[in-house]
């Protein structure tokens, strides 16, 4: 399929600069893909979809404070850091982004902190606006990582355009975060709420964890017309032997696979045999789902509105079919739906 096939128009006012006011009240609208319907209903009403034996499959990364503010010697130009990943935890090497790039060199020192507690030098220039910084500070590991919690701030998306707010460090999470590494929300996660949680689990509906920490790359424009040129940046990920067994049986028993959210998506048809089995991994992945796929262990998915163009919204568009994806956007559109990282969700069965 070709780039400008995913091209639609989006009013301003329909990306959610916040999230709703609790996280299992939002929007959603269910998409059934054998009767070509769509229901609008809230995510609480998601429970009503499932049923004992079923299985969500959730991606529990955590976000860390990632954009950082520091100041350049001897200009005290303000710059904005934003990391990436950490490369070498011994030498306190980051892969990071910096904003504005031009101005920042090999050999450049930034001051971070009002008083200048922690310093980072610039060793390389990897993209563009990437850069490899090494930081210096005098106390142990665990210190600096704590020094970099406390410096750093939720890293909200741009197109947001608004400050971070209090609200942020914990909305932009979903509830079961544990392996910190994200850049991002898993944003289809957002809307459980602990009491939601607790309902479906009462249903007999059960829940197994992967782990994929999400970069910046998800959202790096698409640039060719050609999607099959495209290349998705790597992410870590990480499927456990206890969830591909929970997977598997879920398979075998013809039950309900949901894979909450596009990460997730991604990660379990990274790592799938030829006959439709979860496999462990540990390592890497950089696989860009477009139309036409065919789909191995998930048959029902959660997951956000996505901007026009995005991988994101390739992904949805191969799980619901590409027609039904474009009548429900525009349905969206017309019925007010938010979209973007705070916004409403989609079930897809």
């Amino acid at each position: 399929m070709k780039l400008s096939a995913f091209h639609f128009d989006l009013p301003d006012e329909l990306i959610a600069k916040h999230p709703a006011e609790y996280r299992d009240e939002s929007r959603l609208m269910v998409l059934n893909r054998k009767e070509q319907t769509i229901e609008h209903k809230q995510f609480k009403d998601v429970i009503d979809y499932f049923d004992d034996g079923d299985l969500m499959i959730l991606n529990n990364t955590k976000v860390f404070p990632a954009r950082m503010y520091g100041n350049k010697e001897k200009t005290g130009a303000r710059i904005e850091v934003f990391l990436l990943r950490e490369l070498n935890a011994e030498n306190r090497l980051w892969d990071v982004l910096v904003d504005p790039a031009r101005k920042i060199r090999i050999g450049n020192k930034l001051f971070f902190g009002e008083d200048d507690s922690l310093v980072a030098e610039v060793i390389d220039n990897t993209t563009s606006r990437g850069r490899t910084l090494r930081f210096l500070y005098d106390g142990s590991y665990e210190e600096f990582r704590e020094k970099l919690e406390e410096l750093g701030e939720t890293p909200i998306p741009k197109h947001l355009e608004r400050d971070v707010e209090e609200e942020d460090a914990e909305r932009f999470q979903t509830i079961y975060a544990k392996e910190e590494g994200a850049v991002a929300a898993p944003t289809a996660g957002l809307h459980f709420s602990k009491h939601l949680m607790k309902r479906l689990e009462i249903k007999g509906v059960d829940f197994s964890e992967l782990t994929l920490h999400i970069g910046l790359g998800t959202f790096n424009p698409v640039e060719v017309e050609d999607l099959s040129k495209h290349k998705m940046d790597s992410e870590q990920m990480m499927v456990s032997e206890e969830t591909c067994d929970a997977v598997n049986k879920a398979i075998d028993s013809k039950r309900r696979v949901c894979a909450v959210g596009t990460t997730v998506m991604r990660a379990i048809e990274s790592t799938v045999s030829s006959n439709g089995r979860l496999n462990p991994y540990d390592g890497w992945t950089n696989k860009f789902i477009f139309p036409p796929y065919d789909f191995s262990i998930a048959n029902a998915m959660i997951t956000n509105f996505h901007p026009s163009k995005s991988t994101l919204m390739m992904q949805v568009a191969a799980f619901a079919g590409y027609d039904f994806l474009m009548k429900a956007y525009k349905e969206a559109i017309k019925e007010g739906y938010k979209f973007s990282t705070y916004g409403d969700a989609m079930l897809i069965i």
